[in-house]
């Protein structure tokens, strides 16, 4: 396979990593805006470095797979789409929702694979999560509780870029809340703190932020994030039943310290970021993707999905900023 990589930052550079040492993989081509960044990423992967997005997508390619800046996506996407190349796609495909129906709109009608990269449906105990609540393990569910929290805020020039909290950092909790659950989030009610580092006012984002959703089935569920937890990065869920509750990110890594006089010391160093907590789900859901490409296997992830999530994100930015309960059938 000739696979086509477009952005090289961090992530894009981890699945560069992760496409030259995949077997079904001959060539990976790569190109970003930077073109610093791009040749050296090729250099040290041996892979072949192309000018523009345009040029690579103008190669012979069996699939593409874009990591580039957010508010390229959707283009890059429709520009995929129109050669007939296969997508895998980083979260979200556009910050609003009439870009992400049109992208959509333009991959359906050329009859492309587009894959989002929510990562979290690849992770051994969301994964876990989910076949436990498919089982009946836990009996009727009746809460679940989900969390992000970033050790640091991110740079300044970043958050305008990023469409505020909900969209950029909740929208995953978001998609493991459908996932897990196999529910559909029918309202929210969220709220949100600016009183962090000024840069988030200034942008009129906010740097903590909760939101209680009901879903369909009558199940409450609540998410929280903040871009400032001091104490180390810390993803988690837990889905409580009336037989048993079980929770997904929990252990010696966790960056909590129980006080109760009982409790052990924490034994584990925090993980430092997404990249290294997520590794094995990023290696995954590309090698998901390698496999869908081929055939082998259906899309674990379309499109529909990022769609669904960024309702739910639109649906709390209007309740914030409204303060009351907002139905998701509100957004068109």
């Amino acid at each position: 396979m000739r696979i086509g990589l477009i952005g090289t930052g961090r992530i894009g550079t981890f699945h560069a990593r992760t496409l030259t040492a995949a077997p079904e993989v001959s060539e990976l081509l790569v190109t970003d805006v930077d073109a610093a960044r791009a040749t050296a990423v090729a250099t040290d992967l041996g892979a072949t470095l192309v000018p523009s997005p345009g040029e690579l997508l103008s190669r012979e390619l069996d699939a593409v797979v874009i990591a580039s800046a957010t508010s390229s996506h959707a283009d890059l996407i429709q520009a995929a789409a129109s050669r007939g190349v296969p997508v895998f796609c980083e979260k979200p495909i556009a910050l609003d929702l009439p870009g992400t129906a049109a992208a959509l709109r333009t991959v359906d009608e050329a009859g492309i694979l587009l894959q989002i990269g929510f990562m979290r449906r690849f992770d051994a105990g969301y994964a876990a999560a989910r076949a436990a609540v498919q089982s009946g393990s836990l009996g009727r569910l009746h809460t679940v509780r989900a969390a992000t929290s970033d050790p640091a805020p991110p740079p300044a020039a970043y958050i305008p870029l990023s469409g505020g909290l909900y969209r950029d950092c909740l929208v995953h909790d978001f998609d493991a809340l459908r996932w897990v659950t196999g529910r559909e989030v029918v309202s929210v009610y969220a709220a949100g703190s600016d009183a962090g580092p000024g840069m988030f006012r200034e942008h009129g984002d906010v740097d903590t932020a909760a939101v209680l959703l009901t879903l369909d089935d009558g199940v409450l569920c609540t998410a929280t994030a903040t871009r400032v937890n001091g104490a180390g990065y810390d993803v988690r869920m837990e889905v409580a039943g009336e037989k048993d509750q079980i929770a997904v990110g929990l252990d010696a890594r966790t960056p909590i310290t129980s006080v109760e006089p009982t409790a052990g010391a924490s034994q584990g160093t925090p993980w430092p970021g997404f990249l290294e907590r997520f590794a094995p789900a990023y290696e995954s859901e590309l090698a998901a993707f390698v496999r869908a490409v081929r055939g082998e296997a259906p899309n674990p992830c379309d499109g529909y999905e990022a769609l669904a999530a960024l309702r739910i994100a639109e649906a709390c930015e209007v309740s914030r900023r409204e303060g009351r309960p907002v139905a998701v059938a509100e957004l068109a």
